[in-house]
């Protein structure tokens, strides 16, 4: 039996116990595994990890870690160039298409209210999103689930750390650089269409009476047709846009 030694760095360190964060973590070598299937065994998604250094040298995901190897692990990087190193996604993870588990319905809403192409079905099963998230056109997996994000088909997805609704769209469009991309009420809440501009004559027996009295503009969902108005909602929608990307 042989150690190695391995260390995270920076956010990976919200997966590991007290005991183990921000320090050179011994892990015995008992056979030969990859160094995906080492790193997630101590119970950091593989989805969260953008660089894996061994003895001073970038590696990727199928290296066989060796004995007395020293490994340091990296969280997806923001703010400087890597691209000389050996990157473990071929793409950047920064775009804003998303796919959310069944934990995270009212976040779901709060995307698409922000104009980010979001797919959430509180019927979604762990294999459908898996699916989903793996298919031609690529989105990042949201989850509150560790075990979901270590799945081997999805290469795209982030442990949302927060639990208040509110707050988690704060830490997605923190974690994405996103503020700039925000179209607000570009689409619907209810089911991800785009949403455009309808006349009033066309919809008048879809809508409340109180409604059709006091406002003279409307859009609707291109897909579900669901009819939305500038009412006291949409004004307190406003207040919280302005509040996410203002500060308090």
């Amino acid at each position: 039996m042989s150690n190695v030694t391995c260390r995270f760095y920076e956010e990976l360190n919200d997966f590991l116990p007290q005991l183990w964060k921000k320090q050179d973590i011994p892990v015995s070598l008992k056979q030969r595994n990859s160094v995906k299937d080492m790193i997630e065994s101590l119970g950091v998604p593989h989805t969260e990890i953008d660089l894996i250094i061994v003895n001073g040298n970038s590696v990727d995901f199928s290296y066989i870690v060796q004995p007395q190897d020293r490994i340091n692990v990296y969280p997806v990087f923001e703010s400087f160039d890597i691209s000389p190193l050996n990157r473990l996604r071929p793409e950047p993870l920064r775009k804003t298409r998303f796919v959310l588990d069944v934990h995270l319905g009212k976040l779901a809403k709060y995307l698409r209210m922000l104009g980010f192409d979001t797919l959430y079905n509180n019927q979604y099963l762990d294999s459908d999103l898996a699916d989903i998230a793996s298919s031609g056109a690529k989105r990042i997996l949201l989850t509150r689930d560790h075990g979901l994000l270590k799945h081997k088909r999805i290469s795209h997805g982030y442990f949302v750390r927060e639990t208040n609704p509110r707050r988690q769209v704060k830490e997605i469009l923190n974690r994405f650089d996103l503020f700039k991309s925000i179209k607000a009420f570009s689409r619907c809440v209810h089911c991800n269409g785009l949403i455009s501009r309808v006349e009033k004559k066309n919809i008048i027996e879809q809508i409340p009476a109180e409604a059709c009295k006091n406002y003279e503009h409307f859009v609707a969902c291109e897909d579900c047709r669901h009819i939305y108005w500038q009412g006291s909602h949409y004004e307190r929608m406003l207040k919280f846009i302005d509040t996410l990307i203002n500060g308090d």
